[in-house]
């Protein structure tokens, strides 16, 4: 069977360096953070996700992280969660957990990773929308621009870390708005890779996907899962794919919002791994000048960029790949 690459698919050839099975994304100016201290970082909005993602960050953030900062428009919870958040505390050994304070909006990007996860206008559940994650499309890209034209303005050189749905799209309205390749990253296929490894666990069918698959593409429709990739099976792996995702359709008709999964799978445990140079699902910009799209894969930071896993692809899988790549340049 033909085979090709995550390589073949990115569209700045110059700007990489391929190895035997990983390729290397130079950055366009500097890593956005050392790899070798713990980092400051600040999270913005504390909605749903974003209340939950700090609650992963302080249980899981002690060896990575020195401190963190909050910021809302509403004070009150931002008071309320500085509160309790800096009171989950271990009962013997204090002090591991990194703080939480809460910052004004002008303090925002006085860090080294800012976590952006405010959201306009989530559909309700009980609503009839499909694709929930689209449906916040356009209100939500204004939204990021804004944020990311300020940190461009305030000469930001942090990871500018996207939460909010649709995280695809919304990682390129950043870039957009004038912040540089390196420093936009999106965390939303972390999750769906658990959500495949959940149900994988359940049907015996799906037995290869724990150790042999793998996760691409955006945090939605497009979704690619491939269920090996030494042993491609094109129908599994599409039926597994479609399990995951649905699952947040299911969570909806049990009549609650599917957060808690994303928050930390996608969020807390991706992001932590990205600042501590582990290898993670997360999104990253695969285009050239503005043209092009942010897609998700295993990846990981180095000291000389984007590490990108680049195993061979068999040839149905590269091409749903590539289809997903696709829509998601029509997007923005």
């Amino acid at each position: 069977m033909k085979t090709k690459r995550l390589s073949d698919l990115f569209e700045e050839q110059n700007a990489i360096n391929v190895k035997a099975d990983s390729f290397f994304i130079r950055p366009e100016k500097e890593n956005p953070f050392s790899l070798r201290k713990k980092k400051r970082v600040n999270l913005l909005a504390l909605g749903d996700v974003g209340s939950t993602l700090l609650m992963g960050l302080r249980l899981l953030g002690g060896e990575a992280i020195q401190s963190m900062g909050i910021c809302d428009l509403n004070e009150a919870a931002a008071r309320r969660f500085e509160m309790e958040i800096n009171q989950i505390e271990e009962p013997v050994f204090h002090g591991r957990m990194p703080q939480v304070e809460i910052i004004s909006s002008r303090e925002l990007f006085d860090c080294d990773v800012m976590i952006f996860c405010a959201s306009k206008g989530v559909p309700p559940v009980g609503g009839d929308v499909k694709d929930v994650r689209m449906a916040q499309l356009e209100e939500n890209a204004r939204l990021v621009g804004s944020f990311a034209a300020q940190a461009a303005e305030r000469d930001f050189a942090g990871l500018f870390a996207v939460v909010s749905d649709p995280v695809d799209p919304l990682c390129k309205a950043a870039l957009l708005a004038g912040l540089r390749r390196e420093q936009v990253q999106g965390y939303g296929l972390g999750v769906m890779n658990s959500r495949a490894l959940y149900f994988a666990k359940k049907d015996p069918r799906f037995f290869r996907f724990p150790k042999e698959g793998r996760a691409f593409g955006p945090h939605g429709q497009d979704l690619v899962i491939a269920d090996s990739l030494e042993r491609y099976d094109d129908v599994l792996s599409r039926e597994l794919t479609g399990l995951a995702v649905q699952s947040n359709m299911k969570t909806r008709e049990l009549g609650f919002k599917p957060y808690i999964a994303p928050a930390l799978s996608s969020g807390a445990i991706s992001i932590l791994a990205t600042i501590l140079g582990e290898w993670n699902y997360s999104s990253v910009y695969f285009g050239k000048g503005e043209k092009g799209a942010f897609l998700g894969m295993k990846n990981r930071r180095t000291p000389y960029g984007i590490q990108v896993e680049n195993l061979p692809l068999p040839k149905p899988l590269y091409e749903r790949i590539e289809n997903a790549y696709r829509n998601l340049k029509e997007l923005i």
